[in-house]
């Protein structure tokens, strides 16, 4: 019986390129990272804040918490509606994107989008540029809340008056329609700066509007639950001075500085100033408390590297 040569082959294993560490990086380290982030300014938020002070004004009405609960949803709701389109996101994708949000408003504005990227790199069946269909997302997100915030501005501009802002309502309106330049030159560019097909665009700006909508009508609504003697005009007027201040990028906590913002026009005294303030609270809490959980459970179940 002959003997079978034996050869000893060598295997080659591809060098660890930039590109590969760079993947390597994104997918297991980066989401964690955020996590931890979102942890740690959720413990160190909490320690100022006086929430027995809070939970004395806050309503027991169920409607009230009803109102609180959709409001506080719709957003990312909404995204993952958006991405469960694009990506195929399972619904566990939903916690990702009230993380997402969560970073947004106590950690640093825009820092939520590369957290749901670190996780949608793990998690979702991402086709086409990634990034780039997070980048359109967001976009266009800003482009339809300029629209939005101008045409409330306009509608409102009468009401914008009487919460003596200091300046005439008619320079606001101008302010507000300043906003309008960039998402001009975003609908011209659109080209060059939007990767994703056309009826993809169009169908997440009609869910951007949709939730803008939604949000504003929430949030109006969560205070003539409290306050159902204030007319309506002053709740149009807030409802613009809310989406004015949620264009500020970068800023987190946009609701306390809305409640700050409106103490410091209408009187800190102001029953209206006091409502604000609460519910302003109360969405801080709802982003500490639920951060600190979702991000605590993510980083204990979190695959252990090889």
């Amino acid at each position: 019986m002959s003997e079978l040569p034996l050869t000893l082959t060598r295997v080659q294993f591809p060098p660890l390129t930039p590109t590969i560490v760079r993947k390597n990086f994104l997918g297991r380290w980066l989401a964690p990272l955020l996590s931890a982030a979102i942890l740690i300014a959720a413990l160190w938020q909490l320690r100022g804040l006086d929430v027995a002070g809070m939970l004395r004004l806050v309503p027991r009405s169920p409607l009230f918490w009803t109102i609180f609960a959709l409001g506080y949803l719709v957003t990312p709701f909404s995204e993952w509606v958006i991405y469960r389109r694009l990506w195929q996101l399972p619904p566990s994708g939903i916690f990702a994107l009230l993380r997402k949000r969560i970073s947004n408003e106590i950690v640093l504005g825009y820092s939520g989008e590369l957290y749901f990227y670190g996780w949608a790199r793990k998690h979702a069946s991402m086709v086409g540029t990634p990034f780039g269909a997070i980048k359109d997302v967001s976009i266009l997100s800003a482009v339809v809340a300029n629209v939005c915030t101008l045409v409330l501005a306009v509608v409102s501009w009468q009401a914008l008056g009487a919460l003596h802002l200091g300046t005439d309502a008619k320079v606001m309106t101008v302010s507000a329609a300043s906003m309008a330049i960039p998402s001009l030159v975003t609908l011209v560019l659109r080209k060059k700066l939007l990767t994703l097909p056309r009826p993809e665009l169009n169908r997440i700006a009609v869910i951007h509007l949709l939730r803008i909508v939604a949000t504003t009508l929430f949030a109006a609504l969560l205070w003539a639950a409290v306050m159902p003697a204030a007319p309506i005009a002053w709740w149009l007027a807030l409802a613009t001075l809310r989406l004015l201040v949620s264009r500020l990028p970068l800023l987190p906590n946009k609701d306390i500085v809305f409640a700050g913002l409106v103490a410091f026009t209408v009187g800190r005294t102001s029953e209206v100033t006091a409502v604000l303030t609460m519910i302003a609270g109360l969405w801080l809490v709802t982003h500490l408390l639920l951060g600190a959980a979702l991000t605590a459970v993510e980083l204990a179940t979190m695959e252990r590297p090889k």
